[in-house]
């Protein structure tokens, strides 16, 4: 199944490259580095939805909560954890 899974961004590189932005995205405790590029208005502490390692979409915190609580329910983060 494909999903985008809400995580919460804790750094962004400094880069004088705009088109490929990286920052490091916290999902409930894992770090990974995440594409920031379709989220040029993301900053640290914006919560933002995650599809093969890129930030699609910038979401409320309540949002990222949600879906995480009901993604952690179906069992469908496993790979994230691992």
């Amino acid at each position: 199944m494909c999903l985008a899974i809400p995580g919460k961004i804790m750094t962004i590189e400094e880069s004088e490259e705009t088109v490929f932005q990286i920052g490091k995205v916290s999902f409930s405790g894992v770090t990974k580095r995440i594409n920031l590029s379709l989220v040029p208005e993301a900053k640290i502490g914006d919560h933002v939805l995650v599809h093969v390692g890129v930030a699609v979409s910038v979401i409320d915190e309540e949002e990222a909560r949600k879906t995480m609580n009901f993604l952690q329910g179906t069992g469908d983060l496993e790979e994230l954890f691992e």
